[in-house]
């Protein structure tokens, strides 16, 4: 018992000792101690092979406030390479901690790495996940909340609790066999089911006091399918989506596509019973739904009547609530400054960018692309690669700005950026299945989104205004989405589809943001502790 005491305490020390001169210290810290095993998991009533964080599935909950430093050591005793990421933390000037493949080693078997997070200007609702070898197929997923600081008005009363939900499809198959069907070049089948914190049907409830007001803030953590949340006989108020302050919109059901994050306040202000919390697909032909339960706590019956249904294929139905999620510019985000004082639409843009997605077979296999190119990891994660300025690893400007039009093919796709840039960027969806795309290290405006093909005339539609600021957008089938992005956080940051499988076989890339004066002010230095691996094995980062 000592001896851990004492391994402990000496990881708290090693810890604080490297964190000092990167962090500021007059932010608080936070200490995590995770270890990530294989264990027994029952989520649909059938044993599974799960990744736990201290023996949890889902793991645990990161509280924090603005500003905080997160110190999160993980232990990973998996036999094979780990890594987590965290899904929509921007790590300022730090893409090293992104925990994905082309920015950080993974943790080798047996071994531990400390990860130094702050959140740096940001609250809100997200996520950490595993990013390597389909892991987040098994789990090792789990919510992140970021409050804002005690003197920092927040634009509703505070909630009488507050909850994290995260719900996602789900398989039975391990998630080794689901690798390999890919790794074959092959589809996955169907999901088998969809989880709400990590159980299946009726196996969730939450206690809720009648006559007060709750905040929500789901996840969709899942691998593929956009889901519908909604409450029987309650209605929802949103109020953040991924860090910004939203208009209080009152809906009745709220679309989630992969990868994104909502809050709501849910009022309990009818008769005291039981309600189902109903979740279920989106556009697919075989609609999975799944549920728990609103428990009042003075409750006088059980849950009952039917299971309150939602939307199914409807496209337009979407879109319009899309359009309606608009910022609050007069409250305040994480600074007590308006949202709304940071004129986006004001801004000239000084380059645009134009991705399309496509599928096809590369070598009889089925690969996912963007502008033509799938792509493939290096031997060495780019970052690191960068840093010590070893060649071969990547070439900028591996990938076009605009569709080529050329047959898909494999290339490690790196885009070269300008530090301080301000960029309009389009996603294009030429297929029929719902997209939904993610950019590590930023938010950005959702500007526009319809049907059809962008054109330059689309501009015309665009919101310049009050668009929601967020990491997660989805494009719609046969559409296009439209983004504003001012490239303020230097880095080498990941740019993927979310759609688990289509990101595995090759649909994202890396955005490659620099500035020639090799500074502090613009980007941290490599982590003292960072590990090497690749062509970087055997060389020194710093002196500790």
């Amino acid at each position: 018992m000592l001896q851990k005491q004492a391994g402990v305490s000496a990881w708290l020390f090693s810890a604080i000792v490297m964190i000092l001169g990167v962090v500021n210290a007059e932010d608080p810290y936070r200490f995590f101690n995770w270890n990530v095993t294989y264990g027994n998991i029952y989520p649909l009533g059938v044993r599974q092979q799960g990744i736990l964080i201290n023996g949890q599935f889902p793991g645990p909950e990161i509280y924090s406030v603005t500003n905080d430093n997160l110190i999160i050591n993980v232990h990973n005793s998996l036999p094979e390479p780990f890594l987590l990421s965290w899904n929509g933390l921007q790590q300022r000037r730090n893409s090293y901690q992104d925990g994905v493949y082309g920015t950080t080693c993974p943790i080798p078997p047996g071994k531990n790495f400390t990860y130094t997070l702050q959140v740096k200007d940001q609250i809100g609702s997200f996520f950490y996940f595993p990013s390597l070898a389909f892991h987040k197929a098994a789990g090792g997923f789990g919510a992140i909340k970021i409050l804002s600081r005690p003197r920092i008005p927040v634009p509703f009363p505070e909630p009488a609790g507050d909850y994290s939900l995260l719900i996602g499809d789900w398989y039975k198959t391990n998630h080794t066999k689901l690798k390999t069907i890919l790794d074959r070049g092959h589809r996955l089948p169907f999901p088998d089911a969809i989880l709400i914190n990590g159980r299946g049907a009726n196996a969730t409830s939450f206690t809720f006091e009648q006559g007060k007001t709750y905040r929500l803030r789901i996840s969709n953590v899942g691998l593929q399918n956009s889901l519908n949340f909604r409450i029987q006989g309650h209605k929802m108020k949103l109020v953040e989506v991924e860090g910004t302050h939203t208009m209080q919109t009152t809906f009745s059901e709220l679309d989630i596509h992969v990868g994104q994050s909502y809050s709501v306040l849910v009022t309990t202000d009818q008769p005291a019973q039981d309600y189902f919390v109903a979740v279920s697909t989106r556009f697919t032909r075989r609609v999975l739904t799944t549920t728990a339960t609103l428990h009042y706590s003075n409750s006088k019956r059980p849950v009952s009547g039917e299971i309150p249904g939602g939307p199914t294929t409807q496209i337009a139905w979407s879109l319009n609530q899309a359009r309606a999620i608009r910022t609050n510019l007069t409250a305040s985000g994480p600074r007590p400054n308006p949202q709304g004082s940071y004129h986006y639409g004001l801004i000239n843009i000084s380059r645009t960018i134009k991705l399309e997605s496509s599928a096809a077979q590369v070598d009889a296999k089925q690969r996912y692309a963007v502008n033509s190119v799938s792509f493939v990891p290096a031997d060495t994660p780019l970052k690191i690669a960068d840093y010590f300025k070893i060649g071969g690893v990547f070439r900028v400007g591996s990938i076009s700005d605009n569709p080529t039009g050329k047959k898909m093919y494999l290339d490690t796709s790196v885009m070269g950026a300008d530090y301080r840039a301000f960029v309009e960027i389009v996603f294009q969806n030429h297929e029929n299945i719902v997209q939904s795309w993610h950019i590590d290290g930023y938010s950005f405006w959702v500007v526009g989104m319809d049907g059809g093909v962008w054109t330059p005339s689309s501009r015309k539609q665009y919101n310049l205004r009050d668009a929601v600021s967020r990491c997660t957008t989805q494009v719609y089938p046969n559409s296009w989405t439209a983004i504003y992005m001012a490239l303020d956080n230097v880095g080498m940051w990941n740019v993927r589809s979310e759609f688990w499988a289509r990101q595995y076989l090759g649909q994202q890339f890396y955005l490659r943001v620099y500035s020639p004066v090799e500074s502090i002010r613009d980007e941290f230095p490599i982590p003292k502790n960072a590990l090497l691996c690749g062509r970087a094995a055997g060389k020194q980062t710093r002196p500790l």
